[in-house]
This record gives C-alpha cells, sequence and structure tokens, in this order.
C-alpha cells in the first residue's frame, strides 16, 4: 500500500536547477528523485549515535590548530603507555586511532574526544550546592546544639532535616551528586557525610532540587531577619525556625492537605 505524497514546490534559478538535472542523469534518476534523496538524507538520519545524559555533545568543526595540538598530545600518550595499558587511556592503538580522526578531519567521529565529558555544571548551579551544603550545615549544629542542651527535637523533624543528597537517575541533579561528592574528599564536609551514608550514600532516588530550594529561601529569610553581633552560637537555629524550614520542604498548593 502506497502512502499518500505530499508535493513541494520550490523555486530556484535555472543554473541550479540545470546543475541539479546534471547530477540526477549521472545517477540515472529522475530530478524530483534526486531532489527527494537529498532532502531525506538531509531530514531522516539512518542512525544517531544516543547521547547519554548529561554528555557534552561532539563538535561539529575543530580550528586546526586545535586538532595538531590534541593528535599531537595523543601521539605522546600512545608512546608513554605501558605496553598493557587498560585503564581510561585505553592502549597505544586507541590513542592512535584518536589521533588519525585528527588528522584525516573525519569529523563524524570528533565524539572520541568528547566521550565521557560532562556539560558543565554552570557557577549558579555550583553555588546552588555551596548554600544547600551550608545551611544543612548549619541546621546538623542547631539539632546537635539542642540535643546537648538537653531538649533534643523529635526522631520526625531531625529525618526531615537531613541532607539525603539528589537524584542519581536526574541529568541535572546527577551531576550535582558528583559535585557533592568531590566537595566531600577529605575532611570536607565531614559532619554530613554520615546523613549521606544513611540515605543510600547521598542518593536520593527522587528528585529534591526543588525541595531544597523552598528549604533554602525560608533558611535565608530566618537569617536576613537576624541582628548582627549574636556572638559565637548566634548562627544556630531555634527549634521553631528548624520546624519552618521543614515546613517549607512540602508545596506551597499542598501544605494545608499536609496539615
Amino acid at each position: 500500500m502506497e502512502r499518500d505524497m505530499a508535493v513541494l514546490n520550490i523555486r530556484v534559478e535555472d543554473r541550479v536547477r540545470d546543475q541539479l538535472k546534471e547530477m540526477a542523469d549521472d545517477q540515472g534518476v529522475t530530478l524530483s528523485e534526486f531532489v527527494r534523496d537529498l532532502l531525506m538524507e538531509a531530514v531522516v538520519p539512518v542512525y544517531q549515535r544516543e547521547v547519554e545524559h548529561g554528555e557534552e555533545s561532539a563538535p561539529e568543526s575543530m580550528p586546526i590548530i586545535d586538532r595538531q595540538v590534541l593528535s599531537l598530545l595523543h601521539r605522546i600518550l600512545a608512546r608513554v603507555l605501558p605496553e598493557d595499558a587498560n585503564d581510561v587511556d585505553g592502549d597505544r592503538d586507541y590513542q592512535l586511532k584518536r589521533a588519525h580522526i585528527l588528522e584525516a578531519g573525519y569529523s563524524g567521529e570528533y565524539w572520541y574526544e568528547v566521550a565521557g565529558f560532562n556539560t558543565e555544571l554552570s557557577k549558579r548551579d555550583c553555588g546552588r550546592v555551596s548554600d544547600i551544603l551550608q545551611m544543612f550545615r548549619v541546621i546538623t549544629y542547631s539539632v546537635e546544639h539542642l540535643k546537648e542542651e538537653g531538649s533534643p527535637v523529635d526522631d520526625k523533624l531531625a529525618i526531615q532535616l537531613e541532607f539525603q543528597g539528589f537524584d542519581h537517575n536526574d541529568a541535572l541533579e546527577g551531576h550535582m551528586a558528583g559535585y557533592v561528592d568531590f566537595l566531600m574528599r577529605g575532611d570536607r564536609w565531614t559532619e554530613l557525610k554520615p546523613q549521606l551514608k544513611r540515605n543510600d550514600n547521598g542518593n536520593s532516588h527522587s528528585r529534591v532540587l526543588d525541595t531544597y530550594l523552598r528549604m533554602l529561601s525560608e533558611y535565608r529569610r530566618i537569617m536576613d531577619g537576624r541582628e548582627r553581633g549574636h556572638g559565637r552560637l548566634g548562627y544556630l537555629l531555634s527549634r521553631e525556625e528548624l520546624k519552618q524550614i521543614a515546613d517549607a520542604r512540602v508545596h506551597p498548593s499542598n501544605r494545608r492537605h499536609s496539615q
């Protein structure tokens, strides 16, 4: 059964029409068939490589100086790799293959140069992660201080105020989770590490960024309303303030139903 075919009328200069007709004759097809095949090639890919979440798109072109520099680096690496190399750098043949791609200008294979690279995590999103960590740091110290003072918060509130990490299955949040892991290497943010361990090593399994941003807005509102010079413990949060931040986890449209 033949499908209905739409008719597309286009206008071109006579010289262009003549050139197209000559090219069609060389291939032994009609002018209409030749133009139709060109259009199909442009809009219907036979194969399209699947791009992973957050993976950097391959460049469509590279300046020749960049190709020369990268090719030279691949050739140098090929000569310094041990014979049994099989790590992220591959082996000698793999590096020479990448050099050849660049030297030959096979732009369709440039994805080799960015394979494994993530898109950038913007400065704004990096700042958001740092602000979220700082908020949970203050929350953690505040909860511990209340416990030391003999007035601990209840378990439900304490759990609501734990840092759960980010959703590893979401492109942006997964990238943020990687940034958290980077920031926590060594002895940084040690007070939050037990919380991540309790929450599947920082995989929230659902998107939490919007929740954190609502909590962060309430935290900023509380801090902005304070007078300066409260002393060494002036940054700590009261039980009521902790409850306000926990309540901000719920979207405003759902708060009436959650009460």
